[in-house]
């Protein structure tokens, strides 16, 4: 990295280039190139403001309950299949303020299906804190389970999160099938838990490959200009794997085109209903006509 740095100090090309959002383009397919790291990007931001993450307002049950309506799809689909669609994953805090209203509008509905689809094609964003929520419900109370470690840069700190022992609500357990959907869109957290819940054999995963993000970026101020370095500043391990979901994605158990996971999740947890009938049929036609009867 260091020989590329000091390689690149000497190319003064660029300097030349009068428009900054082209440099800045320029810039980002050098580092880019160096790295090989997609989410680092350089851009140019005369009027960035940074954001600073809100305290928790003290909103109204019935606003609440709207907002949880307008950022989850629920649906029972035909043969008792469970349809969650889900584009934010909340963090600690949110839930333990709402939890009363999921179970309302949300979960006390699924909670009787016999199959569930989590839909992640257009989940871009969420909180740390919510993986072991969203993953705990999909598993045993007991023994906890180590589902992932993130370690994070600045502080130099590694989080380990681990399986809940207590929920608000009943558990969907382990036996029913559970398939999760995705795309080239689905990003940073939501990576996370489909990641989780793949590599404990929780889930099967049907789509596209993931996009590869990370569980989080920084926007940095390049000196005394108004040129911006995003980067990621934390690194998702899984225990189970070794490995990381990032930059590369994670990779669907059955790959189909965005647009036809969910037909395709449907045909696979109706197969698997009769797949206990199949097994029977063919146990009794090879008992009924096998030569030998010992």
């Amino acid at each position: 990295m260091e020989e590329t740095i000091d390689a690149a100090s000497t190319n003064t090309e660029i300097l030349s280039i009068p428009d900054p959002a082209t440099l800045a383009s320029v810039l980002t397919e050098g580092v880019k190139n160096t790295i090989g790291d997609s989410r680092v990007k350089v851009t140019y931001e005369p009027e960035y403001v940074p954001a600073v993450p809100p305290a928790m307002p003290e909103i109204p049950l019935e606003q609440l309950a709207g907002m949880i309506k307008a950022t989850v799809k629920v649906e029972v689909l035909d043969g008792n299949i469970a349809y969650l669609k889900i584009q934010h994953i909340i963090g600690e805090e949110m839930a333990q303020k709402v939890g009363p209203l999921l179970l309302e509008y949300i979960w006390d509905k699924v909670l009787p299906t016999s199959a569930m689809i989590l839909d992640f094609r257009s989940a871009v964003s969420g909180e740390l804190s919510g993986i072991p929520y969203i993953v705990s419900y999909y598993t045993d109370s007991e023994p906890l389970i180590h589902i992932d470690s993130v370690y994070d840069r600045p502080s130099d700190i590694t989080t380990e999160l681990w399986s809940m022992p207590t929920l608000l609500g009943k558990r969907y357990g382990t036996s029913k099938p559970l398939i999760i959907l995705t795309s080239k869109n689905t990003l940073g957290v939501a990576e996370d838990v489909a990641y989780c819940l793949k590599s404990l054999k929780r889930a099967t995963i049907v789509g596209e490959n993931t996009a590869g993000g990370t569980v989080k970026i920084d926007k940095i101020k390049v000196g005394d200009t108004d040129f911006y370095v995003s980067v990621p500043v934390a690194k998702s391990i899984n225990p189970i794997t070794g490995k990381s979901w990032e930059i590369d994605g994670v990779a669907p158990d059955v790959e189909v085109p965005a647009e036809d996971a969910l037909e395709t999740a449907v045909a696979i947890i109706e197969l698997r209903a009769e797949l206990p009938e199949l097994v029977q049929a063919a146990a009794a036609l090879v008992a009924d006509n096998y030569a030998f009867p010992s």
